[in-house]
């Protein structure tokens, strides 16, 4: 199951500016060199039987090189799946071993590469574990014991209190002319909690890289593919008297499928078209609990993950110049982000992982470690570091509530330390992860937005981080087992920053109280 945030999703599973988007030098130049044909190393047509690869092309945007490019994969021996035109993004389907290699060498082509390490078969998350099913007996039980005006499971919410949001939503729960879209593993728009706030009309699957709009597109496969419905009812489950609440329950959510049917992977192909379908209908933000596979971290000095890096960088910055905020999970492997190297041994999670030694300024977490990313690390009950988040001096921006199975409430119903939501075919569950933190941070974002309409990514982001509540870095050794060794160290990061929280716990009620 792919990485729903460690993606091993627990489930119960880059600050914006123009100075650091141009440090990253992830957007080609234009190219000064007229193309030039196809090279011929390779004649040989691969037998009918030949495995076929995904491969992202990324050429110059304007039309005359991506007609070029177009024909020379052709001749390559590839074929087209879908053009992505105003960021240069082609997606390819070759069965032909040599066609990364030769179409990197036509002229027009900045960047190309596979996107998977195994064939494409017939038709991943940030969740730390399995997910916790709420039982009918337990639902009842909340249910008797709910405060006056308040959801029906609303009391075992903690993570709502934490953030304020119980108090918000009394304010202002949030406009409806604000959108935040879940790219994950599809939302099942029936549910009773989700139904009353769902746009169909911004909704999709993008799985094999082309947007299909028909209706029911964007639900999950299966039942097992519950991640992105829980998220979503983290973000905007409705306050109708029907089970739980979501951080900004008055907004809108869409749903883009992004997760592979078979394997439930996010491969690049997919989320470059989530992307930018979000750009184009119009979201103001979108949540990703995920990290791109096949690969933790995508390192430049490779080809194929180096365009994996430009392809989806320029889809999500083509989000940002059409106005929305993208917000993303740190991931679940208690990784330091901001070290000189660290060591990966699950990639690629598509095939054989092998085990690598990669530098996470060069190696990059795709997408939370993109320029104008909102990177949020996963706090528990006690308002410290999930023991799995992974974080970074620099790297995190906020954090927010994604549970902990170290930290539970005493205050609580029923004493549970993950996160409730809304789960496929009507039911609710809990799951934990950064995956849970990062759709806190987008209601929280979706709130901002709705208190200033004409606030822009940046914006968003300035008013997320002033606003949030700082947390300092533990006193004493940051050990969530008590097993006697330090887990983690928290590098202090002066005024408005540090390695575990960023800015600090993100603020729903501050969010709607301050103009």
């Amino acid at each position: 199951m792919a990485h729903l945030r460690s993606r091993r999703r627990a489930a119960l599973i880059v600050p914006l500016g123009a100075a650091l988007v141009a440090s990253v030098g992830f957007v080609p130049a234009a190219a000064s060199a007229a193309p030039n044909d196809v090279p011929a190393a390779v004649s040989a047509k691969p037998a009918k039987d030949a495995p076929v690869f995904a491969y992202v092309v990324n050429t110059r945007t304007d039309r005359k090189t991506i007609a070029y490019v177009k024909r020379a994969i052709a001749r390559a021996g590839g074929s087209v799946v879908v053009t992505h035109e105003k960021i240069g993004v082609i997606v390819a389907h070759s069965s032909d071993s040599s066609f990364g290699e030769r179409i990197r060498e036509v002229h027009g082509v900045r960047s190309a590469g596979a996107t998977h390490t195994a064939p494409l078969r017939a038709a991943g998350t940030t969740d730390d574990g399995k997910a916790q099913s709420l039982s009918e007996a337990d639902a009842k039980a909340l249910a008797r014991s709910a405060a006056p005006g308040a959801e029906p499971m609303e009391a075992d919410q903690w993570d709502l209190r934490a953030i304020g949001a119980d108090k918000a939503a009394k304010i202002n729960p949030g406009s409806r002319k604000v959108t935040v879209a879940v790219i994950d593993t599809g939302v099942d728009d029936t549910h009773p909690d989700l139904a009353p706030n769902f746009s169909a009309s911004q909704s999709a699957s993008c799985v094999g890289g082309k947007a299909d709009t028909s209706a029911g597109a964007w639900r999950p496969a299966n039942k097992d593919h519950y991640h992105g419905t829980h998220v979503a009812g983290e973000i905007g489950a409705a306050r109708n008297g029907v089970g739980v609440a979501g951080v900004a329950p008055g907004v809108k959510i869409a749903g883009i499928k992004v997760a592979d049917p078979v394997d439930e992977l996010f491969y690049p192909e997919n989320v470059v078209c989530a992307f930018v379908f979000a750009a184009e209908h119009g979201v103001e933000i979108t949540n990703n609990s995920y990290y791109v596979d096949p690969w933790l971290y995508n390192c430049k000095d490779d080809p194929d993950q180096k365009a994996i890096l430009d392809a989806v960088n320029r889809a999500q910055l083509y989000a940002q110049r059409k106005g929305t905020l993208n917000v993303a999970s740190a991931g679940n492997s208690n990784h330091d982000l901001a070290s000189d190297a660290i060591v990966d041994d699950s990639s690629p999670d598509d095939s054989t992982p092998v085990t690598r030694t990669i530098d996470p300024s060069e190696c990059l977490d795709v997408p939370t470690q993109l320029p104008g990313v909102v990177t949020t690390s996963a706090t528990g009950v006690r308002n410290l570091k999930s023991s799995y988040s992974s974080y970074g001096k620099g790297v995190v921006d906020v954090t927010a509530p994604g549970g902990d199975k170290y930290q539970l409430p005493t205050d609580t119903p029923l004493k549970n330390g993950n996160i409730l939501s809304t789960m496929p075919g009507g039911g609710y569950g809990w799951l934990r992860g950064t995956s849970m933190a990062a759709p806190h941070a987008s209601g929280v974002a979706a709130l901002l937005k709705s208190t200033h309409p004409k606030a822009g990514p940046a914006e968003l982001q300035r008013l997320l981080k002033s606003q949030a509540d700082r947390l300092e870095c533990p006193d004493t050794p940051y050990d969530p087992d008590g097993d006697g060794d330090a887990d983690a160290v928290c590098e202090s990061g002066g005024k408005d920053k540090n390695g575990f929280y960023g800015a600090g716990l993100v603020d729903a009620l501050d969010a709607v109280k301050k103009k």
